[in-house]
């Protein structure tokens, strides 16, 4: 009854899956060697107990910001072991977007025993200067997809942060990484956290090129997969395919995709026909994002993306007028005033648009303007009707 399970696990081309999870920190990174070199710069005084260091990378989806940061942390953990003892932290700001959750995971990080509720952020603040000092420990913290939390919550938690050192000593307890798709991050923070970040310290990585796209799917080739089963055919094919985008992410999902077509049909290696770009992979958006989206936020963000192929931002009035004409042309009920300007937050908060204040153009009222600064409107509107389709 159940013969069609049989091929999972026969493992007739894939050894393991661990190389194709983005979490995955693979032993030798590849094409982010000057990058590395970069980053080291930035904390080339780390070694000295009276030293925190600072440091904020930029770059799109899939140009590999977190395995570069998490490399780094742990090459330099390594380095320093007989001269300083580097405690790493890295927290994901899309899972815990507020200063609350933020500071409470760096806590238990620390001290597993930490208490979840009861104390304001000041209070877990110094209990986490007492557990370094107590510990001797330095936190190397590193803030991922930290503009999400700015957008939720502001950035005064980066501002304490960086002044956790005042009056200690010359003890030197926290450095930092900030890690962004937003390339113009740092006009986000106020004076006061530029100066302490220092303008020299921003590594802006590039998309991959296709010689590095093809290097990465052959080193997850090589880890995950029986030898011989992937050819430089099939490898030239998925760099050709994701070096349109740069997306190493990219390159890795169509290696895997390819693999399970040939498992499925019986075979021990991947033919040049199982690899097929996605025609769901919006390389400039976070997977997931637009399927995770509301319907009704998805058809917000629809009439936004067809007016921005178009003009550099939209008012937000033209914003509700486009929305109730998505809205028509899929048949479904419009919202409200209100609600629809909380899908407008929602959809800023997630990183899909910016909104600017500005002069209404009419009378003296004021207005928003809608813009995207880092993403193709035109790739997302494709990926967002293929998804109303689907429903």
């Amino acid at each position: 009854m159940a013969d069609y399970l049989d091929s999972i696990g026969a493992g007739k081309i894939l050894i393991t899956k661990e190389p194709f999870s983005f979490d995955w920190s693979p032993p030798e990174l590849v094409g982010r060697e000057k990058e590395l070199r970069e980053l080291a710069s930035m904390f080339s005084r780390i070694g000295s107990p009276s030293i925190s260091s600072r440091a904020v990378v930029t770059g799109p989806v899939g140009s590999g910001k977190t395995v570069l940061t998490t490399k780094f942390s742990q090459d330099l953990k390594k380095s320093l072991r007989t001269k300083r003892n580097i405690k790493t932290v890295h927290v994901n700001c899309r899972n815990f977007s507020r200063t609350t959750q933020v500071l409470q995971k760096i806590a238990t990080s620390l001290d597993p025993g930490h208490p979840e509720r009861g104390f304001s952020a000041g209070e877990v603040i110094q209990s986490i200067r007492r557990n370094l000092r107590s510990h001797g420990k330095h936190l190397l913290l590193i803030l991922d997809e930290v503009d999400v939390l700015i957008r939720k919550d502001n950035s005064d938690l980066i501002y304490r942060l960086l002044r956790i050192d005042e009056g200690q000593d010359d003890r030197g307890f926290l450095s930092l990484i900030l890690v962004s798709q937003e390339l113009n991050i740092m006009n986000r923070f106020e004076s006061a956290i530029l100066s302490r970040l220092g303008r020299s310290s921003i590594l802006q990585l590039r998309p991959y090129d296709e010689g590095a796209l093809i290097e990465i799917a052959q080193q997850r080739a090589n880890l995950a997969c029986r030898n011989g089963s992937i050819t430089d055919e099939v490898l030239a094919k998925i760099g050709r395919y994701s070096a349109t985008s740069g997306d190493a992410r990219m390159s890795i999902e169509l290696l895997e995709a390819g693999i399970r077509r040939a498992e499925a049909a019986g075979r021990d290696s991947v033919l040049v026909e199982d690899i097929e770009p996605s025609e769901f992979r919006g390389s400039t958006v976070e997977p997931g994002q637009v399927d995770t989206l509301s319907k009704h936020q998805r058809l917000v963000l629809l009439g936004i993306c067809r007016r921005l192929k178009k003009n550099d931002y939209i008012a937000s009035g033209d914003a509700k007028k486009l929305y109730i004409l998505v809205c028509e042309e899929y048949g479904v009920r419009v919202k409200g005033h209100t609600t629809f300007l909380k899908y407008l937050k929602a959809l800023e908060i997630e990183g899909l648009i910016d909104t600017k204040t500005a002069n209404s153009s009419i009378g003296r009222g004021r207005t928003q303007h809608i813009t995207m600064t880092n993403l193709s409107p035109a790739e997302l509107e494709s990926r967002i009707e293929k998804v109303l389709l689907r429903e």
